[in-house]
């Protein structure tokens, strides 16, 4: 049976969707746009800071279902614009050890609420 996952720790949904779904021995975290859950607002204007807070998101939904960033084995990277991919990544990797998880990068015409970053995960219990 599937579970939603939920904390106040990370913005809560804008649409019809659980921040994270627990099935199985498997959590599948929604895509996690910069938002500061405290402020309702973006965390930064630049690369570095909406990619940390989205991150943050995520390690504070998978701590609220019982695990941590070691448990993540693949994210998608929604990025509004490829030339941040460095960047990006430079924070991106002071969340994770390896094995480092896989991951999808790519640049979208438009990433929701107008934001520079959007990372989705799938963990493992």
């Amino acid at each position: 049976m599937n579970q939603s996952v939920h904390t106040s720790k990370a913005p809560a949904a804008i649409g019809p969707y659980s921040q994270a779904v627990r099935a199985g021995n498997t959590i599948y975290v929604s895509g996690q746009l910069p938002i500061d859950p405290e402020t309702g607002e973006f965390a930064g204007s630049d690369i570095g800071t909406q990619t940390r807070q989205s991150l943050s998101n995520i390690e504070n939904i998978l701590k609220e279902a019982g695990v941590g960033m070691e448990n993540v084995v693949k994210t998608t990277v929604l990025l509004s614009d490829i030339g941040d991919f460095a960047a990006m990544n430079e924070v991106y990797a002071t969340f994770f050890r390896e094995p480092f998880p896989a991951r999808a990068a790519f640049q979208v015409a438009a990433v929701p609420k107008g934001a520079r970053v959007e990372i989705e995960a799938m963990a493992v219990i």
